[in-house]
């Protein structure tokens, strides 16, 4: 894939980069070059979104976000269960 460098020196990582990563705005990225290539490292990893699944034990719908996780408000889990049938 190609791409170009802008007046300002910025360059646009594709969107199938972009997906395959899971970058999006605002994620940091380190720059480094080695030999004579650009290499561009993800800082960190995005954590994981939160999400509802069916327990196994009692088929009852229940919240899963796996380790590191963000802290949900209210709204948060209100505006998941809406979407769960």
């Amino acid at each position: 894939m190609r791409t170009r460098i802008s007046s300002k020196g910025q360059v646009v990582l594709p969107q199938p980069i972009r997906r395959r990563l899971g970058l999006h705005v605002g994620d940091e990225l380190e720059a480094q070059i080695c030999d004579e290539t650009i290499v561009l490292t993800p800082r960190r990893k995005r954590q994981p979104k939160a999400r509802i699944v069916r327990d196994e034990i009692t088929g009852l719908p229940v919240l899963t976000a796996g380790k590191g996780a963000p802290i949900l408000t209210s709204k948060d889990v209100e505006e998941m269960l809406s979407d769960f049938p």
